[in-house]
């Protein structure tokens, strides 16, 4: 379906169509702002079509006016201080809004993938099975904190509702860059021993605290009390990206497990 048709209406569809039927919805990601598949910007200025999943995102990008009838004087727009970015709409997300989703007879939850990090699709495919099998099991709790917090783990710009509750997404004009809270340092590529191997992917530090996501369990946190090279040497930082880091824990760290740090508030 649409990311336009708001709840009230998907009801309507589910009452009205076969029940074998499966209702499809977008609870995750960009939102576009044009009418969904309407937008040709992308592929006018870049040659990328949006339709096939290739957009460059060009609303995200920061504009200047040109008046057709004065061509080569250039009008800068400024909403903030840092400039004006008039068509960057905020993103989607529903977790907290599953209940109603399953209410209003959806089926299936569509999260924005392409282009995207492995790391970016873990996390936020992790964080809403967690949160459907959450309102399945305790129906009218509202959904756990941690849970929440998971999608505040990625890259994002400012969340809404979409036009799920009948208001708009809503844009953020004065800038266009994301929100990191957490950055992603390590891949685990197995273990042995008793000692975790590390691809680094950001600097880390001997004594940090991580996060850690792996498949099949929730997130939970740990410290890197000893850090070793390939040579066995100790050391106090992984420095350079790609190095291979050995990480002595008892800890259920698995293949496949990533490791992040959170950021310090970006200063505006």
């Amino acid at each position: 379906l649409a990311r336009e048709v708001p709840l009230s209406e998907i009801k309507g569809i589910r009452e009205r169509v076969d029940p074998g039927l499966e209702l499809e919805a977008f609870v995750h990601g960009a939102m576009c702002m044009s009418f969904s598949g309407r937008c040709v910007i992308s592929n006018y200025m870049t040659g990328r079509d949006a339709n096939r999943g290739e957009c460059a995102q060009p609303c995200r990008w920061e504009y200047h006016l040109v008046e057709a009838q004065r061509p080569g004087e250039v009008f800068t727009l400024t909403q903030e201080e840092k400039g004006a970015y008039f068509f960057n709409s905020n993103d989607l997300r529903m977790i907290d809004a599953i209940p109603q989703m399953m209410d209003a007879g959806i089926t299936s939850l569509k999260i924005e993938g392409r282009a995207k990090s492995a790391y970016y699709v873990a996390c936020v495919t992790a964080a809403y099975r967690r949160a459907i099998d959450f309102a399945w099991e305790h129906p009218g709790e509202p959904l756990p904190a941690a849970i929440l917090a998971e999608t505040e783990k990625i890259s994002h710009r400012p969340y809404s509702h979409g036009f799920y509750f009948g208001g708009e997404p809503g844009q953020t004009l004065d800038r266009s860059h994301y929100a990191r809270g957490y950055e992603l340092v390590a891949v685990c590529q197995g273990r042995e021993d008793g000692l975790v191997t590390l691809r680094e992917r950001n600097r880390f530090f001997r004594g940090q605290e991580v996060d850690i996501l792996q498949p099949g369990r929730e997130p939970f946190t740990a410290t890197l009390d000893e850090l070793y090279n390939e040579d066995g040497e100790a050391i106090q930082v992984a420095p350079h990206a790609e190095m291979v880091v050995r990480w002595k824990t008892d800890l259920p760290v698995e293949a496949g497990a990533y490791l992040r740090v959170k950021k310090e508030p970006r200063s505006e």
